[in-house]
């Protein structure tokens, strides 16, 4: 997967696909172009078997400063599908610096956050007139409760990384040198680690389970399992802990993701 424009930055190596947003003199500001790129980068990360995490991050010195309105962008959230919540892989945002409105949001989107410490970092969207978009009035308050967004969100104000990590925001709180290199470890941990389906199926219940009774959480826990234990990763992890081996994982997301029943009695949510 090359990179697709100077807008986007996309590298491929041992796994882990890192999606560089590439504007630096306008502090990686999203474009109409970039959000078209992104969408495409992260599509292909969804479907590509080999890719087993990604990472986002800015080319420095910030992640990115939110909608490039020198255009009249609009809700260019919108237009970033599948959102990274959605892939069915780990999304790791490394914020290596500034990230405001949709620049945040993003990261908000995403399933691990490493932050800067002395970047600047808000949903200013109400100082300017409008709502903050990206889903982060769905991902803010999951995040850092609700007290916490709405102070963030109703205010429009600013803060750190070290703040940041405090509300529950950040996974890690490092200068901004370190930021990078941690998610990059990070994302090589998982992806030499962690079997493909099950961290998959994980992520995706994670991110639905909040919205489930506790006794449909069970049951798709329990129904997941069964599925992952007939694959091809479960049966490699009964061989390895059979040989007292590390496990060679070899299954495909692509072709082994499960198709759920969300009709009749026993309503569960589509995975797919």
């Amino acid at each position: 997967m090359p990179g697709m424009s100077s807008e986007l930055l996309v590298d491929v190596s041992a796994g882990i696909a890192v999606l560089t947003l590439n504007r630096p003199a306008q502090q990686n500001a999203v474009t109409p172009a970039m959000a078209a790129e992104l969408s495409a980068a992260l599509q292909r990360c969804d479907v590509e078997d080999a890719i087993r995490a990604v990472v986002i991050t800015g080319t420095a010195p910030a992640f990115c400063a939110g909608a490039d309105l020198s255009n009249r962008v609009g809700e260019v959230s919108a237009t970033i599908e599948p959102a990274p919540w959605r892939v069915r892989k780990p999304v790791i945002a490394a914020v290596n610096g500034h990230a405001v409105g949709i620049g945040l949001a993003l990261a908000l989107q995403c399933d691990l956050r490493y932050m800067a410490q002395d970047a600047v970092y808000g949903l200013n969207q109400v100082r300017r007139g409008v709502l903050a978009d990206g889903y982060a009035h769905w991902t803010l308050p999951r995040l850092v409760g609700m007290a916490n967004a709405a102070d963030i969100m109703l205010t429009g104000r600013t803060f750190d990384g070290d703040e940041a990590k405090a509300m529950g925001l950040a996974n890690g709180c490092l200068p901004a040198g370190e930021v990078l290199p941690t998610a990059l470890a990070i994302a090589h941990d998982i992806a030499n680690g962690a079997a493909p389906l099950p961290v998959a199926l994980s992520k995706r219940l994670l991110w639905e389970s909040l919205g489930m009774s506790p006794a449909m959480v069970g049951q798709l826990e329990t129904d997941l399992n069964e599925h992952v234990g007939k694959s091809i990763d479960g049966g490699e992890a009964m061989a390895a802990f059979r040989d007292r081996r590390q496990p060679n994982w070899t299954g495909s997301i692509s072709e082994e993701w499960p198709a759920w029943d969300s009709k009749g009695d026993n309503q569960r949510p589509s995975l797919d």
